[in-house]
């Protein structure tokens, strides 16, 4: 028989529990909010009349309601006060040894029938739960922060936990207008298993130096549309929380890239905590501010001293596809001539056909004029010989993702191209390296990965190989930003930025599947409404296609040779089945 819930207990009252709090009282429930003292208690109340207090002037709460929700939560520093609640709410700060110790005294205090859950992120509820008489009483109840905005919640039961007590957890969370899923007990669960191996993965790459955090971060907003970046991410949820979070995780399960980045512990150890202690990845105006201050590793915006740009006023594109006929338009539309070269007369139809059909729509939504539409068409020329980009500026080609067919074309293009022009490959994939070996020019040639589809994607991934001259890579930089790009600079080594950070999660999604942990729907829910993803992993796998995704995990793992690359056999049996996602109508999900 359901229980009926009306009086719920909340033990710690930081950002987190206080949170929950006033979810609770929002939904109508009365609420016992405990903290360790007067002082933990009265900072509790003040961010509960905060947060009411903006949804009062942002008018998404009278001044009635905000009274009324504060009067239905009583604050206190005894326990005992959870006599009478039908639900506590552990949130005190994630240490096992704490948060056993308040479940003993709970288990004492609080009725035979009332259900203890923690809202622990990353220990075993297990292990929490085994400070009780009754374990089976003991659910987890994994509130995501914001708790007033975020709409998921994992319900994470132990091998113990009665069927009884999720059920009625489930049903709880529904009443608060959440949107539960239930989970076993393993590391992380769903979002935090999958989130901080990528956000581990984030500051390896920035400890190694191989991206700025700047660029890092921008990567992963403009080219995965995520709402924060990984470092800015880490700065919010304290780098402190972080690496106990990942600690835990890796000794549960043992799995590496779950191993804290080393540069975490140092950071922690300094007192470099982000937001909260005003200093971590970046500097902010005051601790506890989200205002981002310039430092002493604030890039400049400046090409570096001594380097001079390259004149670049007249371009060339190879290929005549999706990614070609963008990077024209978008040079057209930023006043550069364009020279675009395909293998017949036909295929340059198809691109003036597709331009022109493009601008067209970017006139009707106001964003063009006619005359500027008319003006950037009248700076495209197609052509069928390559001989017609002797005296370009820069050339970027844009054909088949074949390193046979890239070597042979740059091969040409250093004959053809004049001394000092710039050679570019969009190769979202290929050793750029290789490109620059087939020709006598190494230090002009640089990668280029502009993101499908081009006119509306903002970020540019700059590659620079090991001999890339310095004023090329600042010339292609500048270029981006003429053309109305974000351009990040990152090495020669594959995924770039984006593709290695991205492809390495969305294969942890495809093993978590595989393990028969969670659905395919229900880890893409985790992501979304959990993190706030635009899309959910598999979701994102069946857009990009499961033999893409296949062959960029197959080149990250044979490149790093980190056995946690290594493509789940899941995702390698739906490629040779021939479910590669939407293009095929079946993927992780069946379509019309």
């Amino acid at each position: 028989m359901a229980r009926e819930i009306s009086t719920v207990g909340v033990v710690g009252l930081g950002t987190m529990g206080s949170g929950i709090v006033e979810v609770l009282a929002r939904t109508g429930l009365s609420v016992v909010a405990v903290e360790v003292d007067d002082a933990a208690v009265q900072a509790g109340r003040g961010h509960v009349e905060q947060s009411t207090g903006r949804a009062v002037r942002r008018g998404k709460l009278s001044e009635e309601e905000q009274a009324a929700l504060l009067g239905r939560i009583s604050f206190t520093t005894a326990l005992e006060d959870l006599a009478g609640t039908d639900l506590v709410i552990e949130a005190v700060p994630e240490h096992l040894d704490l948060k056993q110790e308040i479940f003993g005294k709970l288990d004492s205090i609080v009725s035979a029938d009332a259900i203890l859950a923690t809202n622990t992120s990353s220990l075993s509820v297990t292990e929490i739960s085994v400070a009780t008489h009754n374990p089976r009483r003991v659910v987890g109840m994994h509130f995501f922060n914001p708790a007033p905005v975020l709409p998921f919640v994992e319900v994470v039961r132990t091998v113990v936990t009665e069927e009884d007590v999720v059920a009625d957890v489930v049903e709880l969370a529904r009443r608060l207008g959440k949107e539960p899923v239930v989970v076993g007990d393993k590391a992380g669960f769903i979002a935090n298993a999958l989130l901080f191996g990528y956000l581990n993965h984030a500051v390896s790459m920035y400890e190694s130096r191989y991206a700025t955090r700047e660029d890092i971060d921008a990567a992963m907003q403009l080219g995965a549309g995520y709402p924060m970046g990984p470092l800015a991410l880490m700065d919010l949820i304290g780098l402190d929380t972080a690496y106990e979070i990942l600690d835990t995780m890796y000794k549960q399960g043992r799995d590496r890239l779950h191993a804290p980045s080393p540069i975490l512990k140092q950071m922690v150890t300094a007192g470099l905590k982000g937001r909260k202690s005003g200093r971590g990845f970046y500097t902010y105006a005051e601790p506890g501010s989200s205002q981002v201050v310039p430092d002493e590793l604030t890039p400049s915006g400046e090409p570096p001293a001594g380097t001079s740009l390259r004149d670049v006023r007249r371009v060339g594109v190879v290929g005549s596809g999706t990614m070609a006929t963008g990077i024209a338009e978008v040079f057209a539309k930023a006043g550069l001539d364009v020279v675009l070269v395909a293998r017949g007369q036909e295929k340059i139809a198809g691109v003036v056909a597709a331009m022109t059909k493009s601008l067209e729509k970017a006139v009707q939504r106001g964003k063009l004029s006619e005359d500027e539409r008319d003006a950037a068409l009248a700076r495209f020329t197609g052509s069928t010989d390559l001989e017609d980009l002797r005296d370009v500026d820069l050339v970027v080609e844009a054909v088949v993702e074949e390193l046979s067919v890239k070597q042979a074309l740059f091969s040409n293009l250093d004959e053809i191209c004049r001394p000092g022009a710039v050679l570019a490959t969009t190769t979202s994939s290929l050793p750029v390296v290789e490109c620059a070996a087939a020709t006598e020019r190494p230090r002009d040639v640089i990668g280029m990965h502009f993101f499908n589809p081009a006119p509306v994607m903002r970020l540019v991934e700059v590659v620079h190989t090991v001999s890339t001259a310095d004023d090329v890579t600042a010339t292609v930089v500048d270029l981006c930003r003429r053309i109305g790009k974000h351009p990040v600079t990152c090495g020669d080594r594959a995924g770039f930025i984006v593709n290695a950070l991205l492809f390495p999660y969305l294969n942890d999604a495809v093993k978590m599947l595989q393990a028969h942990y969670a659905s395919a729907d229900d880890i893409d829910l985790a992501m979304k409404k959990g993190t706030g993803y635009p899309m959910g992993p598999f979701e994102v796998l069946d857009v990009v296609g499961l033999d893409v995704a296949l062959a960029i995990e197959r080149q990250l793992y044979l490149e790093f040779r980190e056995p946690g690359f290594a493509p789940s056999p899941l995702l390698e049996q739906l490629v040779m089945a021939g479910y590669l996602g939407r293009k095929t109508g079946r993927g992780f999900r069946t379509y019309a």
